[in-house]
């Protein structure tokens, strides 16, 4: 799944794909925001600490993978 989270006071957003379903990361984006700290970690096993404060925006992608190639 992919997932961008809009960063407060920067122009650019962080985006990566991570292995967990769309309620996965609804829980865990919930959680953190009411710990203070968001905590997620991508496909790569690259993690990503976010303070709750500075979260702008939060956008699941779809839980399909990406098509190659051409569609009719």
């Amino acid at each position: 799944m992919e997932i961008r989270i809009g960063i407060k006071e920067n122009g650019r957003d962080l985006g990566f794909e991570t292995e967990l379903s769309a309620k996965e990361l609804t829980e865990l984006v919930k959680q953190g925001i009411s710990a203070g700290m968001v905590e997620l970690s991508d496909s790569k096993g690259r993690s990503y600490l976010i303070p709750a404060a500075s979260v702008a925006y939060v956008e699941l992608g779809a839980d399909q993978s990406r098509r190659v190639g051409f569609l009719a």
